[in-house]
């Protein structure tokens, strides 16, 4: 509807000085006014005055107990609108009372933040939690399968003598996917559930943002604190198969077992268990030597630091060349293992000593991880910045290089600003390297073949991705730091999108480790500060 005071057939002017479409009114003397005219109208002390914007005019109510005033203010206690003179009565004299008007213009800013808020970012969360319910149930059926075809491949070999516990083993897999699919079942209507309430909450804003009742909109109380985090999503961990030889004397022993389910939760809002400040200048990696110790070194630093959960430094080693490593590792033997990317060596620190593994001729150590069977990995760059490649190491051996996918294309990005190559072995034995000159995350198999590339979230296309720091975890899932935006992307082993940890207040997050308890370690890059993180629950 067309508002009168900006009609072209009759256009509201002041009534003092003839001003079109004046910008306040007094509710007491029921006249518009302009704004040089608004003093001019307060000079006249003869009677009361109380200026409004225009949009709000006539919104003031009057008295119910003083016929001849209107109420300017409200009584917090009784939740009413007084006048003057009720406020000087014995009534409300000792009463809270706050300004009408600016009363109702706070409540209805709180309303229109709410409304933006749940509008814009709680309700589109939802959603899309909600609509990753189907998906998560088709990939418990979908892995589900797989290990049903297994036990039936092995049940054939078997015969029937097997057809038995073959059978018992597939009904276990029914109750661990019934169990899966309650669980997602539960989960799927606590989030609709919400979803409704978010959608009355959005209705009943609405409404209020366009009545002029001050006591309902007075009794208006915010629950966007209590829709901000989505309930704690899980992750369904499935058992694996582990056929084993046929021995028909030992047949139950023979056929193998179905490992434990495990149902994990992923925190919507991760906790800070521990803060520390280092002395590293850049700080760029951090490798956990136990639960209780890290080690950390800085870009322009030469000196490796070993630091306790208390922030106590324990030990500090200088490089041998004086130059800063690029990237540290602890290995399997608890030993540390730095790359001199200036010198291209790789060097390991036992003890007091430090021994040079590995010297590089036309490449140059970028960064490097420990394996589960103790082996290295190392990324590494020619000296003409052209080529990149993995490099397998056993002690001083190369034993692997990865470069090249099927159809001889590179598998990572060369030189430029950001050459970033961070790497991880996963659970799986993949290979997991966050590619910052590619803005992706590229996995592949053990024997050197490309499985995935992730480039961030599905629901954000075309969103600037700038992986550095990577790590994995117990479950298999992949951590990379998203240094432009500041974030922490969780991926599972297949590249499926998992959860953003954005809301730590973390700052140029940078390498990343996990401890014994996937407790997640975080190296802040310019403020020199690591952060340990509880992302399960």
């Amino acid at each position: 509807m067309e508002d009168p005071m900006y009609s072209l057939q009759d256009v509201i002017r002041c009534d003092l000085c003839e001003t079109p479409v004046p910008p306040k009114h007094c509710d007491i003397c029921h006249i518009h006014l302009c704004e040089a005219c608004v003093w001019e109208h307060l000079s006249d002390e003869s009677k009361d005055h109380y200026i409004v914007p225009f949009k709000l005019r006539g919104f003031i109510p009057e008295c119910t107990k003083h016929s001849t005033e209107v109420c300017t203010q409200l009584c917090i206690t009784c939740n009413i609108p007084v006048c003057p003179l009720c406020v000087a009565s014995s009534e409300h004299k000792q009463h809270k009372k706050e300004d009408i008007l600016t009363l109702f213009e706070t409540k209805r800013e709180l309303m229109q933040k709410d409304l933006q808020d749940l509008e814009k970012s709680t309700y589109p969360r939802y959603q899309e939690a909600a609509t990753n319910i189907p998906v998560q149930r088709a990939d418990v059926n979908k892995r589900s399968q797989k290990l049903t075809t297994a036990l039936d491949e092995q049940g054939e070999a078997l015969h029937t003598e097997i057809d038995t516990i073959i059978q018992g083993m597939k009904s276990q897999i029914d109750d661990m996917d019934a169990q899966h699919i309650a669980a997602i079942d539960q989960q799927e209507v606590a989030i609709n559930h919400t979803i409704t309430e978010i959608t009355q909450a959005i209705l009943d804003l609405k409404r209020l943002l366009d009545t002029s009742d001050v006591c309902l909109v007075s009794e208006y109380t915010s629950r966007t604190e209590e829709f901000r985090s989505l309930p704690a999503q899980f992750q369904v961990t499935l058992p694996t198969f582990t056929p084993q030889e046929i021995n028909r004397e030992q047949i139950h022993q023979q056929i193998g077992s179905l490992s434990k389910p495990a149902l994990t939760f992923l925190l919507d809002e991760p906790r800070i268990l521990t803060d520390i400040q280092t002395e590293c200048r850049d700080l760029e990696s951090v490798s956990c030597l136990s639960d209780n110790e890290l080690w950390t070194c800085g870009f322009y630093d030469n000196i490796p630091r070993l630091y306790n959960l208390q922030g106590e430094l324990l030990r500090s080693v200088q490089t041998e060349s004086g130059y800063w490593p690029w990237d540290i590792a602890v290995i399997r033997s608890g030993d540390l293992v730095y790359a001199g990317y200036i010198d291209g060596s790789i060097n390991l620190v036992s003890g007091t000593q430090i021994q040079t593994l590995i010297r590089l001729r036309g490449w140059r150590p970028y960064y490097l991880c420990s394996t589960a069977s103790g082996d290295l990995l190392v990324t590494m760059e020619s000296d003409d910045s052209k080529q990149t490649k993995v490099v397998r190491y056993s002690g001083s051996t190369e034993k692997q290089s990865i470069q090249w996918d099927d159809q001889g294309k590179p598998l990572f990005s060369s030189g430029g600003l950001f050459s970033n190559k961070y790497l991880s072995e996963n659970r799986n034995s993949d290979i997991c390297v966050a590619d910052c000159g590619a803005g992706a995350v590229v996995v592949v198999s053990a024997a050197g073949k490309l499985r995935f590339r992730y480039t961030g979230p599905p629901s954000t296309p075309g969103e600037s991705f700038r992986p550095v720091g990577i790590t994995t975890d117990s479950q298999a899932n992949i951590l990379t730091s998203d240094c432009t935006n500041h974030h922490i992307h969780i991926i599972d082993q297949d590249g499926h999108f998992l959860r953003v940890i954005h809301n730590c207040g973390l700052q140029s997050p940078w390498g990343l480790c996990v401890d014994s308890r996937d407790n997640l370690f975080v190296a802040e890059k310019d403020i020199g500060k690591v952060k340990k993180l509880q992302y399960y629950m």
